[in-house]
């Protein structure tokens, strides 16, 4: 886990009330802890607009669906097989006598997870369903800075690889200086 560090917001008053309010009733033990949680998936969001298709993503899709369906099932199935390498895990629950409900684990580039969503949600008898998509933790915070893993070519060859750099004891200023020296 990376260090903690302390700052400084202004805020107006509602609006920390309210907020103050959300960290209640979502159990939160602290604000930091809700606070942390909202840069996450405002981290994530913003991931996954700039790099839409490029990036890979954990996702659950859901569906609900009509269990008396004709061949429904056989083509739920047939997508999944074509799709094995994406589908990590399949839970199917029974609702009623008519519904089923299925929650499908998945990893993959976005445009492929999406492509595979919209596939079975469109199938007839799919009466409801939706993709949720996330990133590996890792991706959440390395993506959002100045990462700590650079890229450098050695000896002109134009071979790349990483190493990690710690950025510790560095005196850091509001804008970054990337040019190389």
């Amino acid at each position: 886990m990376s260090e903690l560090l302390r700052f400084g917001v202004s805020i107006e008053n509602d609006l920390l009330e309210s907020f103050d309010k959300l960290v209640a009733e979502r159990k939160y033990a602290t604000r930091s802890e809700a606070l942390r949680d909202l840069i996450r998936d405002a981290l994530v969001q913003s991931r996954l607009e700039e790099r839409a298709g490029d990036m890979e993503v954990l996702g659950t899709l859901t569906l609900v669906y009509d269990h008396h369906a004709h061949e429904l099932s056989d083509q739920m199935a047939a997508l999944q097989h074509d799709h094995h390498e994406m589908v990590i895990s399949v839970l199917h629950v029974h609702i009623s006598h008519d519904d089923c409900m299925e929650v499908i684990v998945l990893r993959g580039r976005t445009k492929a997870v999406r492509e595979l969503a919209d596939a079975l949600l469109s199938l007839k008898g799919v009466k409801h369903g939706k993709l949720f998509t996330t990133l590996p933790a890792q991706i959440i915070t390395d993506g959002a800075r100045h990462s700590n893993t650079h890229t450098h070519s050695h000896n002109g060859n134009g071979h790349k690889h990483s190493h990690k750099h710690s950025h510790k004891g560095r005196k850091t200023t509001a804008r970054r200086n990337n040019s190389s020296k």
